[in-house]
């Protein structure tokens, strides 16, 4: 059941079914059959005793069906909004394939309706908050195991409806929770795994259009080559840096306005001027992209790494193991791996963002880039303000993710009697990445509306590089270039939009 990053990303998005072979079916029914063998006359945390810190009280046999499902309703506690349809299939991928791995002793029942629902595009009604991310998201799975019995709400093509109500529509008969089917269900990483694998994909989708923006400003001011030249990043021994930097010249391969140091500076009666005409060097917002971007590259694509090491892990408790017929208790469960990660992710794309902004300051402040009418203003100065109401939300935006970049990782708090002393708040950290995210592709929409109005401003249509005249020519339709005072919120609206609906293809 080993998946790699584009192959869950595919069927989180739909792109594709997400099955367990029989094979692997044939696994789990064995370990399921091995365990509630094992378990008749052995203690086994979840089966036969009560849960964290009441697990010294021993449960009488003919309860140990209602102790699953007591388990289940008690902590279906949730708060807040509930997660999208799309962070609710990532996380009941997750789920499935963990459980799939044959260490976790479900019954074959909770393989199958998992598979079932998620096929049928069914999804439980998961709330934002309740989870501390260290016996996993125990809340959060919590409401997607009482879907799965089929109680509560589900969301089916955006509606929300009655659990009971929909799987009967279908056909679909609710999960029996066998054994320790619903431990099994909640106790694990696999909502701020889910949630984090779109974050991923999304910030890598982000970090590919602030190349492409920054190689646009590059070459709107005909700075010089030699900042993403091949001879100057090489020497750095920097994995992303060197592949932000080929991205720029690959970008930017038939631009006519980007510059050769040796035709301009180097040499020639200019060297005699006390002050040079042209800028020798940009400020660090254009000249210092590979070095800015380049390890938000690279903390992307370790997060990657790390989060579907996670998502290809049995990460509950108790573990199965058939191959030394026992079972060990442990702390799979905790989700530190994710919340590092998602933790790293946001100050990653935090830096972003402010990359971003400063870069559309340059654009809009006349004393910097020498070139522009102060806010791209196209009318009267004075009498219209061109992008001055933009840059305000883009720097109250920039703001905001600042703020939300403060780690959660570091912000354990003590509870379920003590038992759980040391947290992760996995969940909370990939849900402020996500907002952090949402709030950097607002910023990007304002920054690329600036761009293609700088384009228009110049008319240089025909001297930029062709992908740069292509995302002018996309963007020119949702927002056109702005003549006179009008209210902007539409456009960003829109090109906020474009660019959500077009991850894949900048990915």
């Amino acid at each position: 059941m080993t998946k790699n990053f584009d192959q869950l990303i595919t069927a989180i998005l739909k792109q594709s079914d997400f099955t367990v072979s029989a094979d692997q079916k044939k696994k789990i029914e064995e370990t399921f059959n091995f365990l509630l063998s094992f378990s008749d006359d052995k203690v086994i945390y979840g089966i036969n005793t009560g849960f964290g810190p009441m697990a010294q009280y021993k449960i009488a046999s003919s309860d140990l069906k209602n102790l699953q499902y007591n388990l289940v309703r008690s902590h279906s506690s949730g708060m807040g909004e509930p997660l999208s349809e799309v962070q609710t299939r990532a996380l009941m991928i997750c789920r499935l394939n963990s459980l799939s791995l044959a260490k976790s002793g479900v019954s074959i029942g909770v393989i199958n309706t998992l598979e079932t629902y998620i096929n049928n595009d069914i999804y439980p009604e998961v709330f934002q908050h309740g989870g501390v991310g260290a016996s996993g998201d125990l809340v959060q799975l919590a409401h997607l195991a009482l879907g799965l019995i089929g109680e509560g709400y589900s969301y089916h093509n955006g509606e929300r409806v009655k659990t009971a109500e929909i799987i009967k529509q279908k056909g679909i008969t609710p999960l029996d929770l066998k054994l320790r089917d619903g431990l099994a269900l909640i106790n694990g990483t696999s909502c701020m795994s889910g949630i984090a694998l779109l974050n991923i994909y999304k910030s890598k989708a982000l970090v590919n259009w602030s190349i492409k923006l920054s190689a646009m400003i590059n070459e709107l001011i005909s700075s010089y080559d030699d900042s993403f030249s091949a001879e100057l990043n090489s020497v750095k021994k920097h994995k992303g840096q060197q592949n932000v930097a080929s991205a720029m010249r690959s970008f930017l391969t038939d631009s006519k306005l980007i510059k050769k140091r040796e035709d301009h500076l180097f040499g020639g009666e200019g060297i005699a001027a006390e002050k040079f005409e042209e800028k020798v060097q940009e400020y660090y917002s254009i000249r210092c992209v590979p070095q800015i971007i380049g390890p938000i590259m690279d903390t992307i694509d370790y997060a990657q790494e790390i989060v579907v090491d996670e998502v290809n892990s049995a990460n509950d408790n108790p573990i199965t193991d058939m191959e030394t017929s026992n079972v060990y208790h442990g702390g799979n469960f905790h989700g530190d791996y994710v919340s590092f990660e998602m933790d790293k992710l946001k100050i990653a794309v935090t830096k972003l963002t402010m990359l971003m902004e400063r870069q559309l300051n340059y654009l809009l402040n006349a004393r910097l880039n020498e070139k522009f009418p102060p806010f791209l203003n196209k009318g009267t100065l004075g009498l219209n303000f061109g992008l001055q109401g933009m840059q305000f939300a883009a720097t109250s935006t920039t703001a905001e993710n600042q703020s939300l970049s403060f780690p959660n990782y570091v912000h354990s708090i003590s509870c379920n009697n003590d038992n759980q002393d040391i947290v992760s708040m996995g969940t909370n950290s990939a849900l402020m990445a996500d907002k952090v995210i949402e709030n950097a592709f607002q910023v990007l929409s304002i920054e690329l509306i600036s761009i293609v109005q700088a384009i228009d401003i110049m008319n240089c249509q025909d001297k930029i590089g062709s992908e740069s005249l292509r995302i002018f020519n996309d963007i020119s339709k949702l927002a056109k270039g702005i003549d006179a005072d009008e209210p902007g919120f539409e456009k960003i609206i829109r090109v906020n939009d474009y660019l959500m609906n077009n991850l894949t293809q900048y990915n």
